[in-house]
């Protein structure tokens, strides 16, 4: 079975990658850590046993590589993709249980979100702010559910503020039961089992995301009854708020660090009420910074695993002699795609480029280069961009398409109404199909060559 958040720790302490925090914590120092442990080369999970008034641990970093990305999975990291594709092509529909771990304790009355220790990770932030839960909402027409990362601003008391733009699901689902005059309801899951949070972000035609965690899984995803709410909920998580949508009162909500690495400014948004908090006997609370990606923030990561599995399994479908893709953190995993590829012949490379610009991702850079490129390296990439680019040959944009959400170079990034266009561009970095090319300059076999003292470990 796919191990919840305590297994997941368990099997992380037992790596010795879990670094267990006991000094106290004040609640608005807790981005001052999690930045902190962004920077420390080993990237441990980081518990904090100890923050402001609560004596609830706080778990976070849990998303911060492949390694462990492969370990919820219960795979190794060479196969993570495989999986993620397999699992994504043969859905599997959720179990419901009976007495679930997350309604060991039950909440109804005299709810107050505030002494619960949710962080305000920056002072320039609007408040305190609950990032890394996944939003559960259901389709008022279909029924399918949905799972996505939202933000929520504590407003005091049980009531939050939140971000849910017009086009993401939860937007929709919104819209939805309002102008069919229904309830809207959700639920916040928080200490899910860390599969869980790749699953939400994962790509897939099946409008059902609990069928596809489930395939992603490769066992169905057990779920249990909401306790004031129509919803089925994940059953192992450690926490679910459960809410009503407060369709007539907006309030300012904002600003907070979003994934561009800048400020959204604080706008008016709806109102959420929390009817019940359920959860496991001593809960453990989960935070999860994210702002700019320097060094990379767990955020990115969390988006740019499943991203990639996705997108690089869709490109070799459409042309099989790419080889390998990466959508970096620099541009908040969504503002840029960098492929290889071997063009059969010419233009092939640009219209692989326009399957990229026209996918999920939607980024502002499509970049293609040649197999002997290591996308992963910027150094080799810009190489290849400064010797093998003729511009008025090889660059191209399309204007006035939808691009990255809160891209702060086009009005301010922010638009309900998304009237804010901007402009894509694609970069065709490879080699001229037919044109002979100055061979690389290289010195053939030193890697294999040994010099004692001298080591350039897994480098190029």
């Amino acid at each position: 079975m796919v191990p919840d958040l305590r297994e997941s720790l368990s099997i992380l302490d037992n790596k010795k990658e879990v670094l267990h925090v006991d000094q106290k914590i004040d609640i608005n120092d807790v981005g001052k850590v999690l930045m902190k442990a962004y920077h420390d080369p080993k990237q441990p999970v980081i518990v904090m046993n100890n923050v402001g008034d609560s004596k609830m641990p706080v778990v976070a970093n849990l998303f911060t590589s492949r390694e462990k990305a492969a370990i919820y999975f219960g795979t190794t990291e060479d196969k993570l993709f495989d999986k993620l594709n397999h699992g994504l092509a043969n859905p599997i529909k959720p179990k419901v249980i009976e007495n679930p771990e997350c309604q060991e304790e039950v909440i109804t009355t005299n709810i107050d979100l505030e002494k619960l220790p949710i962080p305000k990770y920056s002072p320039d932030d609007g408040g305190r702010y609950i990032t890394p839960g996944i939003t559960i909402s259901k389709d008022p027409e279909t029924g399918a559910y949905d799972m996505g990362h939202y933000r929520y601003e504590l407003l005091g008391g049980n009531k939050l503020s939140f971000l849910a733009q017009s086009f993401h699901r939860f937007g929709i689902n919104i819209q939805k039961a309002k102008a069919k005059g229904l309830k809207c309801e959700a639920a916040i899951i928080l200490g899910y089992e860390p599969a869980l949070g790749f699953a939400a972000q994962a790509k897939s035609s099946n409008p059902d995301d609990y069928e596809v965690a489930g395939g992603l899984y490769g066992e169905p995803l057990q779920l249990a009854k909401a306790k004031t709410i129509d919803l089925l909920v994940p059953a192992r998580a450690e926490m679910v708020l459960e809410l009503e949508i407060d369709y007539n009162t907006l309030v300012n909500e904002g600003p907070l660090g979003e994934y561009t690495g800048y400020y959204t400014p604080a706008s008016q948004k709806p109102v959420a009420i929390v009817k019940a908090i359920t959860q496991r006997k001593n809960p453990m609370m989960q935070a999860l910074l994210t702002g700019k990606p320097s060094p990379i923030t767990e955020n990115h990561v969390l988006k740019q695993i499943p991203f990639e599995a996705v997108m690089l399994g869709d490109l070799k479908s459409k042309f099989p002699t790419v080889t390998d893709l990466t959508i970096p953190p620099f541009g908040g995993v969504q503002a840029a795609v960098i492929f290889s590829m071997k063009p059969q012949f010419a233009g092939q490379a640009k219209e692989a480029i326009l399957h990229v610009l026209g996918s999920f991702v939607a980024p502002k850079y499509a970049i293609a280069v040649d197999p002997d490129i290591n996308v992963h390296d910027m150094d080799d990439v810009m190489w290849a961009l400064s010797f093998r680019v003729k511009a008025d040959r090889d660059i191209f944009t399309i204007p006035d398409t939808q691009r990255v959400p809160l891209d702060p170079s086009s009005h301010e990034g922010r638009s309900e109404a998304q009237t804010d266009t901007k402009t894509a561009v694609g970069v065709d970095a490879t080699i001229p199909v037919g044109i002979k090319y100055p061979e690389v300059a290289d010195v053939p076999g030193w890697k294999d060559f040994d010099v004692p003292g001298l080591d350039v470990g897994e480098g190029k």
